[in-house]
């Protein structure tokens, strides 16, 4: 069993590294194991295939320095928060018992950003329970629950409930963001229909939110994350 410090479970491969790549990168560096599992292969997105996403998510994942990726395969874009896929979520926690679980905002422009949000929430919760059965490799599996579940934000506003400096690993975070060649803006794919997010304008977007949660604890760069409960700290020097 590979056990990781944070999990972070996202519904499209590079919805992790838009919502917290340098939080990833910082912890990595100061030498926690950390794990990316993808919803979703992001089959439904308008450029790209659900082939190069899978390599995208590979090449993101080596820039990163993830102990672990995997994919759930659940089906773009019409997942519900079902049991199906709540057991799914509950048999990838167990499997890498995460201390911190990092997943989608509360609710975005895009639909499956809160889905997947309120199936990973839940999912969270059940998998302490020991009288759900799940099994790994043919062997029941133990019960877990993280001890912090947070969300990134990702389009839409969002305050934060929490604030991480990521400055010193801005440049490492755009450069995993850019190995999705075939979804942000790439010179090679001026063929392919033009979206959203395949604009130069969304980086400098994702740039100018970093760096305004960055003012507010005066750093460069900052990610935000909000948490559905309160958080506490050992001392209050821990604060900025």
């Amino acid at each position: 069993m590979l056990k990781l410090d944070i999990l972070v479970i996202a519904v499209h491969p590079d919805d992790a590294e838009l919502g917290c790549g340098g939080t990833i990168l910082k912890h990595i560096a100061a030498g926690k194991k950390v794990g990316i599992v993808d919803l979703t292969r992001g089959e439904l997105g308008t450029r790209g295939s659900a082939e190069i996403r899978d390599r995208e998510a590979e090449a993101a994942g080596k820039i990163l320095g993830l102990a672990v990726r995997e994919n759930l395969a659940i089906p773009d874009g019409f997942f519900e928060n079902t049991k199906e896929y709540q057991l799914k979520v509950i048999t990838a926690i167990r499997k890498y018992q995460p201390e911190i679980i990092i997943t989608n905002a509360y609710h975005d422009r895009h639909p499956d950003h809160g889905r997947a949000c309120n199936l990973v929430t839940d999912a969270s919760f059940l998998s302490g329970l020991r009288k759900i059965e799940t099994f790994e490799d043919g062997k029941t599996q133990e019960p877990w629950r993280a001890e912090i579940l947070l969300h990134f934000i990702q389009d839409v506003y969002i305050k934060p409930d929490i604030i991480i400096d990521v400055t010193d690993h801005w440049d490492k975070k755009v450069e995993s963001i850019y190995a999705y060649g075939s979804q942000f803006h790439n010179p090679d794919w001026e063929e392919e229909p033009q979206t959203y997010i395949s604009s130069p304008e969304f980086i400098a977007v994702v740039e100018s939110r970093a760096r305004e949660f960055g003012k507010v604890i005066h750093v460069k760069f900052a990610e935000g994350f909000t948490s559905r409960r309160i958080l506490g700290v050992d001392n209050l020097f821990s604060l900025r």
